[in-house]
Order: C-alpha cells, then structure tokens, then sequence
C-alpha cells in the first residue's frame, strides 16, 4: 500500500483520446492530483468528475493537472467526457495494471455479493513525484473542493 511522503509508481495510460499520458512528463513543472474511480455515468462518478471538471481552473492556477482513472475504455471515458461535458482529463486502465500499483483494486461487496473492484481513492503528487497525500474510501460529494483546498495550502 502506498503511503504519503512516498515515491509515485510512474504509469503511461491513454487518455480518452488514446494519446499516451505519463505521469513523469508533470515532474518538475506540475503537482498531479491522480483519482481512481469504479465507473463512468454511475451517480458517485458522475458527481466526483462533475465537481473536478468545475474546479478546473484552480487547479490549474494553483500548478495542478487532474487525472481520472478508472478501468473503463478510452471510448467509454469519451461518452462520459461527451455527455456530461467534462473538462477532467480521463485515463483508462483496463488491464488494472495502474489500479494494483496504487493499491485500490480491492475486494468489496454490494448487496450481499463479493467482487474485485476500484475503491474510490485520490492522491496527490508534488512536482517531485513525491505523494502528498492519500485519500481512501472516498464520499465523492466535497471531495474535489477538499483536494483543491490540500493543493492551495501548499506541497
């Protein structure tokens, strides 16, 4: 499991583009806020990549991209991005390759039943690649606006 105040897993993911999008190419110029997600157009998801999307412009003031990442495909995350005209940057990791080297591809339950899934988690990486901070089992509503408030005071 990963822990703040250490190195980020660097990555390459397609964007919703299918462009190619490394989390090295922010060292030294921006802070990353990376938050995994279960599943596009659900209502948690839905709300959480809303809130990131209205917030766009103070991350990017305070030096700070938003990546969402889930394992849904590039064309599912441009739906997404479509329908609910998101500004937030999409990855999709399909495989969950990404997903097991954060640690947020648990077991969970729903109703009953056991399944592998992405328990919903955000962290945030300082230009140096270092991470700042960790949040697990995320409520979706707020959470954006709390992350953004983390950033502003400084990494």
């Amino acid at each position: 499991m990963l822990a703040e105040n250490s190195k980020a897993p660097d990555f390459t993911l397609k964007n919703a583009a299918e462009q190619d999008v490394r989390l090295s190419d922010f060292a030294g110029k921006q802070n990353v806020v990376l938050y995994f997600y279960p599943k596009d157009l659900t209502p948690g998801c839905t709300v959480e990549a809303l809130a990131f999307s209205a917030l766009g412009k103070d991350f990017e003031q305070a030096q700070t991209k938003v990546l969402g990442i889930s394992m849904d495909s590039c064309e599912k995350h441009q739906k997404f991005i479509e329908k609910k005209e998101l500004t937030v940057e999409l990855l999709s990791d399909p495989e969950g390759k990404v997903c097991e080297l954060y640690g947020v591809f648990k077991e969970k339950s729903m109703y009953g039943k056991t399944f592998m899934g992405i328990e919903r988690s955000t962290f945030v990486i300082d230009k140096e690649g270092v991470i700042r901070k960790v949040y697990r089992k995320v409520n979706p509503a707020g959470h954006a606006e709390k992350v953004l408030e983390f950033v502003k005071k400084g990494l």
